[in-house]
């Protein structure tokens, strides 16, 4: 059985530790009743520090946005998975926004040695994955995604691959209010996302690791995605920002 997953991607928000702390401090009494889910909050680095003391106790877990593959060096500017290791169980890799952005620093290459980073540091990566509104429009997302997996894997041992976690977040769906149909999205995680793992590893691999929908997930929606078997939770955004994020974890453990 594959616990599922919510995880808050704060983005650049709530950068600020009164922010974070009053956000937190809201919502951990009734996210640390829900014990069928696993929560992680993913924050900007510069509340790591502070959300880690308040949640040390606590069922919920941290996660960061990114980082960098070397432990330390000439780095300016970056982060390493020693420091996150610190504070951290989780950290998000591959984010359409950072792959967009950031060139070579988040090429498939460098997504991939960050992977295998987070394994040597103790940290379990959360791969994202999705297709852009033309490749949608022209069928293309099972190569696309095919693609995104295989290279995100490469080099993993078949157990390393099944204690990873894959976001698949359609950027078309990414901040628009417009979500992906549960259906679909089922599809295209069973079909895509675990049917690259099992070309490149094995049945069991595939079927162990954790594959969430990221994309305009919103307390009304979760349940929906929640009821897909191939879904194991979600990657949350904007609708993580607020209290009411309780509501959504609410709802998705009522599935």
């Amino acid at each position: 059985m594959r616990r599922p997953l919510i995880a808050a991607n704060w983005k650049m928000h709530l950068g600020r530790a009164d922010d974070a702390l009053a956000l937190v401090r809201s919502i951990q009494p009734a996210l640390s009743r829900v014990e069928q889910i696993e929560i992680a909050i993913c924050p900007p680095f510069t509340v790591l520090s502070a959300l880690a003391d308040v949640l040390r106790s606590s069922p919920i877990a941290l996660g960061a946005q990114n980082m960098h593959p070397e432990s330390q060096g000439a780095h300016t500017g970056e982060i390493s998975p020693l420091m996150l290791a610190e504070f951290c169980q989780y950290v998000i890799l591959g984010h359409s926004e950072r792959r967009a952005m950031a060139g070579c620093a988040d090429n498939e290459d460098a997504i991939n040695r960050k992977i295998r980073a987070s394994f040597a540091h103790g940290l379990t990566p959360i791969l994202c994955v999705g297709e852009d509104s033309e490749r949608h429009t022209r069928g293309e997302t099972d190569a696309f995604v095919r693609g995104q997996v295989a290279s995100g894997l490469e080099g993993l041992t078949s157990e390393q691959v099944a204690r990873c976690v894959i976001a698949y977040e359609p950027i078309w769906a990414i901040g628009s209010g417009q979500a992906a149909k549960p259906a679909d999205a089922n599809r295209t995680i069973g079909l895509t996302v675990r049917g690259a793992i099992v070309d490149r590893f094995d049945e069991a691999a595939a079927q162990s690791a954790r594959v969430l929908y990221g994309g305009s997930v919103t307390s009304s929606s979760i349940a929906g995605f929640m009821a897909m078997p191939e879904i194991d939770g979600a990657l949350v955004g904007g609708a993580s920002l607020r209290p009411d994020f309780a509501d959504l974890v609410a709802a998705a453990a009522s599935v």
